[in-house]
């Protein structure tokens, strides 16, 4: 069983509790504007380019087969992602790692044996895997492998996810996870439609399904100035979580610009959206309130 991801990072801390392994899965149903794993949006394997390495030596160039890259005035290295068959050339060509293929195909078996690595710093630190991305339940059949795999081994085993996906799918693959960090977004269905491109509808049902499970679950609330943060948006999904047993905490994960040097990279800078960082206070105020309510909150994880 073999499945496509865009890295594994290894002593990943905020993606779960203790010292982890996230395990990026590539492709995701939602087009969130603010993503900051936009290369996790494809399905597909794509070409990056890094223009703060390159030497513009031009080896890339000749190495190319298709004509698909040039360079500019400066002599950066440009790409026509049209004629580009990710052959890879270029990259074994560039001595500077300053182009790159983002997106692999890797076996449960290769997974595993990363993990085994990291078994130590598990143990010692309370962590394990985490299964983010892009989406992981778009991959159902490899991610529930996976988690079948890691399960036999011992591992403690966290699956972020948006919850958009079948409910029969998402209950199935949620029900193997030890903790389910769930990505919660915009409780307007119309809103959450014109910024991530899909209804909130069976999200929402999802969230109400496993919370009759009794599946811990970390709601994670994307902070995004002038979207999300109305108070409008805040109560109404203060007082949808007020009626959930299972949620531990919320964890407020205030927007950055991370995602906006990738959008260029992979030269789709057109397909999202650029925004203010929210001030101090404004978070800090969102975390109060969220208190006030009656949660546990966390910054950021």
């Amino acid at each position: 069983m073999k499945g496509t991801i865009f890295d594994l990072k290894r002593y990943a801390v905020h993606d779960g509790p203790g010292i982890r392994l996230n395990v990026f899965f590539k492709g995701c149903p939602l087009h969130c504007l603010w993503c900051h794993n936009p290369e996790g949006v494809a399905f597909e394997p794509e070409l990056m380019l890094l223009p703060n390495r390159c030497a513009r030596c031009g080896d890339c160039l000749r190495a190319c087969s298709y004509g698909a890259l040039s360079q500019n005035g400066d002599g950066l290295v440009r790409a026509d992602r049209s004629r580009c068959t990710l052959c890879g050339d270029c990259v074994e060509a560039c001595q500077r790692e300053a182009i790159d293929i983002v997106g692999r195909e890797v076996s449960v078996e290769e997974v595993v044996a990363e993990a085994e690595k990291e078994r130590v710093f598990f143990e010692q630190s309370g962590g394990g895997v985490t299964l983010t991305g892009g989406e992981p339940l778009a991959q159902p059949a490899f991610a529930e492998a996976l988690m079948d795999a890691l399960r036999e081994k011992g591992f403690h085993l966290a699956l972020d996810t948006s919850g958009h996906a079948s409910p029969e799918i998402f209950l199935r693959l949620a029900g193997k996870a030890d903790l389910v960090l769930f990505d919660l977004k915009l409780m307007n269905e119309e809103k959450h439609k014109k910024y991530t491109g899909v209804s909130n509808r069976q999200i929402l049902e999802n969230l109400r399904a496993l919370d009759l499970t009794g599946k811990p679950v970390w709601v994670r609330f994307p902070l995004i100035p002038g979207i999300n943060d109305d108070g409008a948006n805040l109560q109404a999904m203060a007082d949808f979580l007020a009626g959930l047993k299972s949620v531990q905490q919320v964890n407020v994960l205030p927007y950055h610009r991370g995602g906006v040097e990738k959008f260029r990279r992979l030269g789709r800078e057109g397909e999202f959206a650029v925004y203010e960082p929210p001030a101090e206070d404004r978070v800090q105020a969102i975390i109060d309130f969220f208190r006030t309510r009656g949660f546990r909150v966390k910054r950021g994880g």
